[in-house]
């Protein structure tokens, strides 16, 4: 199930806004000495884009993964606490 959602939230990242699509399809119908002056430069702009959604999807990926991780560290910490307070309390009804 992981890969499906993988592959899925890859699709998502490479998927493109409507305006850069909409300039994609103008600049294809520009004759050939405009577009030959444009392509490379809106080549650049949609990998920057898709760049930059690919660096968005891993970095809220990794907030996800802390905000879990900080959740285990706080559960184990509540543990510990009580295992403490619980030994402290054995031992001085011990004495």
């Amino acid at each position: 199930m992981k890969l499906f959602s993988r592959n899925k939230q890859s699709q998502l990242t490479d998927e493109l806004p409507q305006d850069l699509k909409d300039l994609q399809e103008l600049v294809r119908d520009l004759p050939e000495h405009h577009r030959e002056t444009i392509q490379p430069k809106l080549e650049r702009v949609v990998e920057f884009t898709r760049r930059r959604r690919r660096i968005l999807n891993f970095i809220q990926e990794a907030l996800g993964q802390l905000r879990l991780d900080m959740k285990y560290l706080m559960f184990d910490l509540d543990a510990t606490r009580r295992e403490r307070d619980e030994l402290k309390n054995t031992l001085e009804g011990g004495e």
